[in-house]
C-alpha cells in the first residue's frame, strides 16, 4: 500500500497570497459587499485559462483582480491567512513561504510599511493557530517600473527578522527583463533575503538564465522551462538552485497541454532541486497535495522519490536549521513506516 501523502511534512515555496483564498470565502467575502463576480469566479469555477498569449493572461490578470478587491478589511487579511495555513496543515505542509505584493493593498491599509506589518502579524497568527511555520516573501511586479522594486525591496529588508525571508518578481515574464530588476535584488540579497524570482514559465531557458546570473536567484519560481536546455538543467543541479514546479498551474495557463507534460521527472532526474508548489489555488481549483499525487500518479515518482521531493522542498526553504532538521527527521520516519 502507498503510504499517504498528506502525513508527508513537506514545506510550500509557491504560493501568493490572493491566490491562496478559499474559493467560498471569495464568495462569502463578495457577497457580504455586494460585490458582483464574473461567472467564471462563481458558477464555471475554476476558471478555463490559457496564458500563453497576451489577452489570455489579460484575462486571467483580471480575474486575479477582482478576487484582489474582496480584500477590504484588516479582518480579510487575517481570515485569508488563517484558512491558508489551516489548509496547509492537512495537506501535510509544515512550512510556508507565502509571497505579497503589500503594494497592492497599500491605499486600503494605510501605506506600504503598514500593508505589510498587517500582513506579518496576520501571518504569525495564523501560523500560531495552525500549528505551523510561515514566512512572507514580499514580491515586485515585473509590469511596474524597476524603481517601484527597489522601494519593496528596501522595505522588505527593513523586515528581515521579523517575518520576510525573501524577494520575489512576479506577474507575465513577457513583460519587463529580469535584469530591469538587478538593482532591487542586489538590495534584498545584501540585506540577507533569498531571491526567488520567477522565469521560465512563459518563456524558454533564457528567462531562467537571466533569473540565475542577473537575479543571483537561490530559486527560481516555475523553472519548468529549463529543462529544453540540458546544460541550464545542469548548472542548476551544480548551484543546488531549486525550481517552484507547480503542475496544475502549468496546464491552467496553458505551459503544458496536460500534467504529464510537464517536465517534473526529467528535471528531477536531472538533479535540479525541486519544490512543488499550487500558485494560486483559487484560480487554479488544486492545492498542495495534489501536487504530490500527480507525482506518484502521473511522474511515476516512488514513495522513496516523493519522500525526497519533500526533503528538496524543506532544504531550500528559509527555515530556521532546527525546524528545517524536525522536519527532514520527519519525512525519514514517513519513509520508514510500512
Amino acid at each position: 500500500m502507498s503510504r499517504p501523502l498528506h502525513t508527508l511534512p513537506k514545506a510550500h515555496l509557491h504560493l501568493h497570497f490572493t491566490g491562496s483564498m478559499r474559493h467560498p470565502t471569495l464568495i462569502d467575502l463578495a457577497r457580504s459587499q455586494g460585490l458582483h463576480l464574473p461567472d467564471a469566479l462563481e458558477e464555471h469555477w475554476p476558471p478555463r485559462l490559457r496564458a500563453t498569449d497576451e489577452r489570455g493572461w489579460f484575462r486571467f490578470q483580471r480575474l486575479y483582480d477582482i478576487a484582489r478587491s474582496v480584500l477590504t478589511r484588516p479582518e480579510h487579511v487575517y481570515r485569508l491567512l488563517r484558512e491558508a495555513a489551516e489548509d496547509e496543515a492537512a495537506d501535510g505542509s509544515r512550512w510556508l513561504e507565502i509571497q505579497v505584493d503589500p503594494s497592492g493593498f497599500q491605499q486600503r491599509f494605510g501605506g506600504l510599511t503598514a500593508t505589510l506589518e498587517l500582513m506579518l502579524d496576520a501571518a504569525a497568527r495564523a501560523a500560531s493557530h495552525a500549528g505551523i511555520g510561515m514566512a512572507l516573501v514580499v514580491g515586485a511586479n515585473r509590469t511596474r517600473h524597476p524603481l517601484d522594486a527597489n522601494t519593496l525591496a528596501r522595505l522588505a529588508v527593513q523586515y528581515a527578522d521579523r517575518g520576510v525571508v525573501g524577494f520575489g518578481l512576479s506577474n507575465d515574464e513577457r513583460r519587463g527583463s529580469a535584469r530591469d530588476f538587478e538593482r532591487a535584488f542586489r538590495i534584498a540579497k545584501r540585506g540577507g533575503l533569498l531571491s526567488v524570482p520567477h522565469g521560465g514559465e512563459l518563456l524558454g531557458p533564457r528567462s531562467v538564465e537571466q533569473c540565475v546570473y542577473d537575479l543571483d536567484a537561490d530559486r527560481v519560481g516555475h523553472g519548468v522551462r529549463a529543462a529544453e536546455s540540458p546544460r541550464l538543467m545542469e548548472r542548476l543541479a551544480d548551484r543546488q538552485i531549486a525550481c517552484e514546479v507547480c503542475p496544475t498551474s502549468n496546464v491552467g495557463l496553458g505551459v503544458a497541454e496536460q500534467a504529464a507534460d510537464v517536465p517534473l521527472r526529467r528535471l528531477f532526474d536531472a538533479g535540479v532541486p525541486i519544490a512543488l508548489g499550487a500558485d494560486d489555488p483559487l484560480l487554479f481549483g488544486s492545492r498542495l497535495l495534489p501536487q504530490y499525487e500527480l507525482a506518484r500518479a502521473v511522474y511515476g515518482f516512488s514513495d522513496a522519490e516523493i519522500a525526497e521531493l519533500a526533503r528538496q522542498s524543506i532544504r531550500a526553504s528559509a527555515a530556521p536549521e532546527s525546524v528545517r532538521a524536525e522536519l527532514l527527521k520527519g519525512v525519514d520516519e514517513w519513509l520508514s513506516t510500512e
